[in-house]
């Protein structure tokens, strides 16, 4: 019976030779141990089971395999995901990566057969595909959960209202906009981000598996097919290129570094403004951490964490960069110095992204301290420069009124209300734009901090985001259902 073959007692003499030992002699200790990547690469079990299940029908289809050995082995894979989906897998000393483990345990399961499985393949194209299949789930993953954080802001932005604060640059006080424009401001940084994660995935969208080691196989295998099969949108076109290609690893380093660098910036503000110097949000408990000794704290630790692990992510990028930069065609084992920094940049976002949704979801905002730090007669300045603007003056001319008069009463202790009263060309009708609430309302330039523009830009926003979850849909529709490993 085929049950009985597949699964029957293991030999307990069979023994798993390293894939090179009919050249080499075994390795020496220090250099397994150098070289070994398996603590790591292990997370890509389940996309190496998957390429291989594909290899192997397309062996089995170009009648390179007779149909029982297909099922064997089919059979043999199918068992081994199941252990180590189950966490029964018993990886190895012998087992250098992945592909060696996988490889070992279905030769255990399958007997003979299983040697068959590395037929017309190499490590070379095999993780290759593996990190292919990795990176393109990961950043479909990573985009949605970008668009979960829009959806976070979108509802601050609506329940904000028309509350206002200081708009900043150089961190000074400049003019009042609505908080529901600088939530939004975020919100559409990270549909950028959404941009970049969803092109990565269609560029990085190509089998490599076929390419073999760098020059193919003399075997009639057919990427197209097998390419179909991992429901990628097409096979390689140059051998050489498919297994040295790590062009997607850096292109998912930089979309995933700049996406830590739009957290940092939200995170970076959320820092500020939970400070007592400014006090325009309290954090809510479960997202702050205690201090140690000073029993008064609430301190804002993941938004200081989204700050400080982007620097990390910067890093892993240009490490990336300067591994590849002086490789020669076709494979060489530096390619291995691709995968941690991915990982850890993938696990890193994910846990930011998720973190501070639920920040900005439960923190609260203090509408009067924002709205009072807003109120200042000096972020309408160039309120007073543009009225006076309307009525004929040159815009410099203009400037150079106001600024003076700021200086004036910064100098002499004057409230700036009084100075533009008693200048000749403002006077009491330029006083009004000095009420409070009033300069936030005159920002009416599309895209703009009043609110007739973010009343628009709400509408453009959410349907961007209907947009967005639509293709995330059509994304994840197109990479089939290729689960990821459990654990790391």
């Amino acid at each position: 019976m085929l049950g009985e073959r597949l699964f029957g007692e293991v030999d307990e003499k069979a023994r798993f030779m390293t894939l090179w030992e009919g050249r080499l002699g075994p390795s020496a200790d220090e250099v397994r141990a150098y070289t070994v990547s398996l603590p790591f690469d292990r997370r890509l079990a389940v996309d190496d089971l998957a390429g291989s299940r594909a290899h192997v029908r397309g062996l089995g289809r170009a009648g390179i395999l007779p149909e029982p050995e297909v099922s064997i082995l089919i059979a043999a894979l199918e068992r081994v995901e199941v252990e180590i989906r189950g966490g029964s897998f018993e990886f190895r000393l012998e087992d250098e990566d992945i592909h060696t483990a996988v490889e070992r345990r279905v030769t255990e399961i399958a007997g003979d057969v299983g040697a068959k499985l590395h037929t017309g393949r190499s490590r070379n194209d095999q993780v290759a595909t593996d990190l292919r299949l990795y990176t393109r789930r990961e950043l479909v993953g990573a985009a949605g959960r970008v668009v979960g954080l829009q959806e976070v802001l979108q509802r601050r932005a609506v329940e904000a209202g028309d509350a206002y604060l200081p708009g900043y640059t150089h961190l000074q006080r400049a003019q009042p906009v609505l908080l529901a424009h600088h939530l939004l401001a975020h919100g559409w940084a990270f549909a950028r981000d959404v941009d970049r994660l969803l092109q990565s995935v269609v560029r990085l969208d190509v089998s490599p598996l076929g390419a073999g080691a760098l020059a193919g196989s003399s075997l009639p295998i057919d990427p197209d097919w097998v390419a179909e099969q991992l429901h990628f949108g097409a096979r390689f076109e140059n051998s050489l290129d498919a297994v040295s290609d790590r062009d997607f690893v850096a292109e998912a380093l930089f979309d995933l570094a700049l996406l830590a660098v739009h957290l940092s910036r939200l995170g970076e503000e959320l820092v500020l403004w939970s400070s007592d110097e400014f006090g325009f949000v309290t954090l809510a408990d479960a997202y702050a951490t205690g201090s140690s000794m000073l029993p008064q704290k609430k301190n804002p630790d993941v938004a200081e964490l989204a700050r400080g692990k982007s620097g990390r992510l910067v890093g892993h990028l240009a490490g990336l960069l300067a591994t590849l930069k002086g490789l020669p065609l076709a494979y060489n084992r530096d390619l291995q110095e691709d995968k941690e920094p991915l990982f850890d940049a993938v696990d890193q976002v994910t846990s930011g992204l998720t973190a501070v949704a639920g920040l900005v979801e439960t923190c609260h905002f203090d509408m009067d301290r924002m709205r009072a730090a807003a109120d200042g007669p000096e972020v309408a300045a160039v309120d007073l420069a543009e009225w006076l603007v309307e009525r004929g003056v040159p815009f410099r001319q203009a400037h150079a009124v106001v600024g003076s008069l700021v200086r004036d009463s910064v100098e002499r202790g004057v409230p700036l209300a009084e100075l533009v009263q008693a200048h000749p060309s403002l006077g009491s009708e330029a006083l009004e734009l000095l009420e409070p609430g009033v300069a936030v309302t005159r920002r009416t330039s599309p895209g703009g901090a009043g609110p007739v523009p973010v009343a628009e830009q709400m509408t453009r926003f959410a349907h961007r985001l209907e947009i967005d979850r639509e293709r995330l849909e059509s994304a994840i529709g197109a990479i089939g259902k290729i689960e990821p490993s459990p654990g790391k």
